[in-house]
């Protein structure tokens, strides 16, 4: 007896085939969308909600000018090659993006700073106030771009990797180079904390007994939905813009015009775009891993000083992991702590080390490092799929010789650190940041001359305090060996950019945008207040410098 069993396989595939092929001819997707819709209709139990989906299916399905889709950004990244049967990768988003679908016109507001939507607003006359808006990462942090957005009255924001800023010339898009493909998104947290931490335990250790906001009361969660694209769907979003051209420096590397909005061009001049975020925020447990070698001296081969080595959990969340435990261990940070390493991102392009710290260490870290220019200094697949191990061996250190030399030049410095008699800190460079800031900042307060003189500004009681700091910490380095060490605050994050940090902030942000103050007068006493407090600040760090009579 023959066996027809592969011949019924057979059949029953082209039988599949021919009966997939009459789904799509006699319906379509909308009309598939539409009995789906009905099946949900039948099985919700509220009367609210059937009153609210029935409206729903009426607007979407039956009304003369119901909206037609024209086109869908994509859900998820195109797969890097090796990895097409990995299912649990998560699609780019937002963490804390607010859930929603906001429907309005389009407005590209460039990379969404501060000045970008002033320029929109004061010289453009263009109102985002119930728009969406497309901003580019890059220049600022992320979570500022969505602040500013907010501020600006919009209910939605997009985010995008435009290609000249996230594409180095020359270089083919992975896996054939290290540029980011068109269909790579940053996923990121949009927080806007002042610092960082759990938005719903702000300032305290995040414990099971700690009092917890609610979550849509948390500190610096965002009001609208924020959504990461690929430069891809960007460009098909971006092509069609219709309202004015952009300003001097706000075209990207898109072949397109980057026209602003509101909308699109007249062929498409009732088309708007509408966000679907549908995000779940919970409290979860988060696990950092710590490790301790203990200090011989203080406390008591074990290096003079206690080294911990953490690992921290939900960096990417707003560094919840470390600024919960720093929180909850800062009074013994305060009193003993001397440094803090900082191990993320070893390898961003391959063109020189770079290095930021505190000016007290500048000369430690110079000491154990040898500059050498190679070629380029980016990390195009920043929080994109495309982040593998193969583009680390492949393109961007395939000896693994980079990474060897960061993890040298880490571990030198802990070293130093840890088992030194007196702790390596160069006060004299911190004298020479501190000229150069109050430099910079003067110059800024230089453009608004007239009013300096107005309203009685001085600058005057800060550059005497750097002068006496720079001073007292010539005499501390020739007495160093017989005096302790005492430690001050003179930085902030950028009220602008939390990536960026700012020096003499206080003085900084009370002139942000001055001359538009309403109240010029209350302004220039703000700025009077700050430098005072500047002042005060460095003039008491000099003090612990000078010797006790």
């Amino acid at each position: 007896m023959k066996d027809h069993r592969a011949g019924e396989k057979k059949v029953t595939e082209d039988g599949l085939a021919a009966f997939r092929a009459f789904l799509k001819s006699e319906f379509s997707e909308e009309n598939i969308e539409f009995w789906l819709a009905c099946e949900d209709y039948k099985n919700t139990k509220s009367s609210a909600k059937l009153s609210s989906k029935a409206k729903t299916i009426y607007e979407e399905y039956f009304e003369n000018d119901a909206p037609k889709e024209i086109f869908k950004t994509s859900l998820l990244e195109p797969p890097p090659a090796g990895y097409e049967n990995v299912s649990n990768v998560v699609p780019p988003y937002s963490a804390f993006s607010a859930k929603g679908e906001p429907e309005g016109d389009l407005v590209y507001v460039n990379y969404g700073r501060t000045e970008d939507f002033f320029k929109l607003e004061r010289e453009m006359n263009i109102s985002c106030t119930g728009k969406i808006v497309i901003a580019r990462y890059g220049k600022i942090f992320r979570g500022n771009k969505v602040k500013n957005a907010i501020l600006a009255g919009a209910k939605g924001i997009i985010l995008f990797s435009d290609p000249v800023d996230y594409c180095a010339p020359g270089v083919e898009v992975y896996p054939d180079g290290w540029n980011l493909p068109g269909g790579g998104a940053q996923r990121g947290n949009v927080l806007n904390l002042n610092g960082a931490g759990d938005p719903l335990t702000p300032g305290y250790p995040a414990k099971e007994y700690t009092y917890r906001y609610k979550a849509d009361d948390g500190a610096g969660l965002p009001k609208i939905p924020v959504h990461p694209i690929g430069y891809d769907d960007a460009k098909l979003l971006l092509s069609n813009m219709g309202g004015q051209a952009p300003p001097e420096g706000w075209k990207g590397g898109l072949n397109i015009p980057y026209n602003i909005g509101p909308g699109f061009i007249e062929t498409f001049n009732t088309t708007k775009v509408k966000m679907h975020i549908y995000t779940n925020n919970k409290v979860t447990r988060i696990y950092n891993v710590i490790g301790k070698i203990r200090g011989a001296t203080e406390p008591g081969w074990r290096p003079r000083r206690t080294i911990i080595f953490a690992s921290w959990d939900a960096e990417e969340f707003g560094l919840l992991g470390s600024t919960e435990w720093a929180e909850d261990n800062a009074k013994i940070l305060q009193e003993r702590a001397v440094a803090y390493i900082n191990a993320d991102s070893a390898i961003e392009g391959n063109y020189t080390l770079r290095v930021d710290c505190t000016p007290s260490l500048n000369t430690v870290v110079y000491n154990l490092t040898k500059k050498k220019t190679e070629k380029y200094s980016n990390y195009p697949v920043y929080h994109s799929v495309y982040e593998t191990f193969e583009l680390v061996e492949k393109f961007y250190d395939p000896t693994f010789k980079q990474l060897l030399a960061v993890a040298q030049v880490r571990g030198g410095l802990i070293f130093e650190l840890a088992d030194s008699a007196l702790l390596p800190f160069d006060f004299n460079e911190y004298a020479e940041a501190l000229r150069t800031y109050a430099d910079s900042i003067f110059s800024l307060a230089n453009k608004h001359k007239p009013s300096l003189h107005t309203f009685e500004v001085s600058f005057d009681s800060l550059f005497t305090a750097v002068k006496n700091f720079t001073e007292a910490a010539q005499d501390f380095h020739v007495r160093k060996k017989h005096l302790d060490m005492s430690k001050h605050i003179i930085f902030a994050p950028s009220s602008h950019n939390k990536y960026a940090g700012e020096s003499f902030p206080g003085i900084y942000d009370a002139m942000f945008d001055i001359e538009n103050a309403k109240d010029q007068s209350k302004a220039w006493e703000e700025v009077k207040r700050q430098i005072s407090i500047a002042a005060f600040t460095v003039h008491a760090a000099g003090m612990t410098l000078t010797e006790v009579v």
